[in-house]
């Protein structure tokens, strides 16, 4: 948990004459900027391949396309293993929630219509309050360039200072594999930074680590903007004291809570990272330490890693994360043995009579792709439940270790790219009073008859930090467990209706035929076989 900060070290130096920007969000007027010079893109692209390719053929045709490099760097932050892809939503969600979030920051998507409807869809179902921006394609647009000259033409447009600090440009898959090179967008335009990035499903495995991939590339400019001279300081202004970054979105209490265990330490909670405005990254930058409270953003750690910031991991969890973790961010920062202690005494009573004065008994397999599944299992297990099982589709980072190694010594299993498959095995093996997971492990517990909770909506929305998260899980959880009776009722009441094959109530039981079954998907993997070859010929 020990943070390392380097030699060479990012002075942030805040503009004393930038005044504060103006919070207007809506859609920003043609801008009159002149064109820029025609830049021929169509030589380094390849045929479009649609997304029924599939992944392999999609990954080698972004690799020949010219995005072999991006695509490396990818399998290098993200890991897979043990299986290529957790079934989770499309990862672009995570990079355009991160967008969408963001003041004075305008989104633009390139990438099928399809894809478009459902990544806009989900997002304001979310409570996105921001127009998508669309560039719209077609085959030839796709293969010829001209795609890209759309695209440096609606930046060009969106383009207005009054407007945005910002733009972020995402190409899907489709573009993607077809080498669109939005690293050729100029980088700025009228003042307005362009933030270009590849968020395909074929690179990137989950919607969390597509919020690093914008996250990482947002602190590169800003970084390098910092490095260059003075920018613009934080709506508050600096803080006076030393602070904390903190990676990975949290409940809106959580940054609060930890603010207030970082005051005997002299120390104060900066910025979140993925931030709120472009400012406030250089106040991200600027913090004395960073904590990696979600341990998977690697691209924004290296980016604060060669900004010379030392990197500490974990969270004030629980009773054992939040004294081992005061304990880290006080020597990260140089503070005294009595600070240190002082914050401990302030913390950790509270936190003690938090989880007394809310139990939980039941045994509780949990999984997630939200990436603080650890962080939940150490709250539950520190309540009084007995967790067996902990799956989260995030990889295995240095980060994460004292909550896997904490975990494993309490006997919970943990496991890293965890599969669908493996959560309801877990479940099936472990037979739990309560199962936490995403949506088709809940569905399968209730077929089980088990009590389950929606992990992204109903658990990490919550405060987890410090004395306030101490006891935040036990009334939801609680409640569920309570809920076992009436699941055995409907249980019983509704016996003998059959499942499967055989789901409703019949005269005569239908036979099930599963040699139609398995010829019939014999035909379909035919099917599949030849259309891909005739898009690959």
């Amino acid at each position: 948990m020990a943070a390392q900060r380097r030699a060479a070290t990012t002075e942030v130096v805040y503009d004393a004459a930038a005044g504060a920007a103006i919070d207007n969000d809506g859609p920003a007027p043609v801008a009159n900027a002149p064109a820029e010079a025609d830049i021929n893109v169509a030589a380094t692209q390849t045929d479009g391949l649609g997304c029924h390719a599939g992944a392999d053929e999609l990954h080698k045709a972004a690799a020949a396309a010219g995005k072999g490099e991006t695509l490396a760097r990818y399998a290098a932050d993200y890991p897979v293993g043990p299986h290529d892809k957790p079934q989770s939503m499309c990862p672009a969600f995570g990079s355009l929630r991160v967008g969408l979030r963001m003041r004075r920051t305008a989104t633009v998507l390139s990438g099928s219509a399809c894809c478009v409807y459902g990544l806009t869809f989900t997002s304001h179902f979310y409570g996105a309050r921001r127009a998508v921006g669309y560039v719209p394609f077609n085959s030839e647009t796709l293969v010829t360039g001209k795609l890209f000259e759309d695209i440096r033409d609606a930046v060009h447009e969106l383009a207005d200072p009054a407007h945005y600090d910002a733009i972020v440009v995402t190409n899907l898959c489709v573009p993607t594999a077809s080498g669109v090179p939005l690293q050729l967008l100029p980088k700025e335009i009228n003042g307005v930074r362009i933030i270009g990035i590849d968020v395909p499903g074929f690179g990137v495995p989950t919607h969390a680590e597509a919020k690093d991939v914008l996250a990482g590339a947002m602190l590169n400019y800003a970084r390098n903007e910092a490095e260059q001279g003075p920018v613009q300081a934080p709506r508050a202004g600096r803080s006076e004291k030393p602070t904390v970054t903190l990676i990975g979105e949290m409940f809106p209490a959580d940054p609060v809570g930890i603010g207030m265990m970082l005051e005997p330490l002299g120390l104060a909670a900066g910025p979140t990272v993925p931030t709120r405005e472009w400012r406030e990254l250089y106040a991200a930058l600027d913090g004395a330490v960073v904590a990696a409270i979600h341990p998977f953003y690697t691209a924004a750690i290296r980016e604060f890693e060669a900004a010379g910031r030392g990197i500490v991991g974990s969270a004030p969890v629980g009773l054992d994360g939040t004294a081992a973790w005061l304990e880290a961010i006080g020597a990260a920062c140089g503070c005294s043995r009595a600070d240190i202690d002082a914050a401990k005494m302030r913390s950790l009573p509270a936190i003690q009579g938090a989880l007394s004065e809310a139990p939980i008994d039941g045994r509780i397999t949990l999984s997630g792709y939200e990436g603080s599944e650890l962080l939940v299992a150490r709250l539950l297990v520190e309540s009084g439940a007995d967790v067996r099982y902990v799956g989260t589709a995030c990889p295995r980072t240095p980060w994460s270790e004292p909550d896997r190694e904490w975990l494993a010594a309490k006997g919970v299993e943990v496991v890293y790219r965890a599969a669908l498959e493996q959560d309801i095995a877990a479940m099936q093996a472990f037979a739990p009073d309560l199962a936490i997971g995403t949506t088709p492990v809940v569905q399968k517990a209730k077929e089980m008859a088990i009590p389950a909770l929606y992990f992204t909506n109903l658990i990490s929305a919550r405060p987890l930090m410090g004395p306030a998260g101490a006891g935040s899980l036990a009334q939801v959880v609680n409640a569920a467990l309570a809920n076992k009776a009436r699941f055995d009722e409907m249980t019983a009441f509704f016996d003998g209706v059959g499942d499967g094959h055989a789901a409703g109530v019949w005269e005569d039981m239908p036979t099930d035929r599963p040699e139609f079954r398995k010829r019939y998907q014999r035909r379909l993997a035919k099917a599949a076989g030849e259309s891909r070859t005739e898009v690959v010929s």
